[in-house]
């Protein structure tokens, strides 16, 4: 449970960095990949509570942290 708590937040954290230097947001590298991780850890302990998934914890992970940053408001987009 500990390992994959841990490669949640690691893999929300590199899709933020991503997410930030592809351009596909504009908030800030630190303030992406708060929004990612946060995403990633409501989703993972809503897969813990409620047994919700879509694929193994990786691709949950993923999907959790572009779903987080798409949901969550943005800085006004030009």
């Amino acid at each position: 449970m500990f390992p994959t708590l841990i490669g949640t937040v690691v893999i929300a954290g590199i899709v933020g960095y991503v997410a930030e230097k592809t351009g596909f947001t504009h908030n800030g590298y630190l303030q992406s990949i708060i929004i990612c991780v946060g995403g990633a850890f409501l989703f993972y302990f809503v897969r813990l509570m409620f047994g919700l998934k879509f694929g193994s914890a990786g691709f949950d992970a993923i999907l959790s942290s572009i779903g987080a940053l798409i949901i969550v408001p943005t800085h006004w987009r030009r």
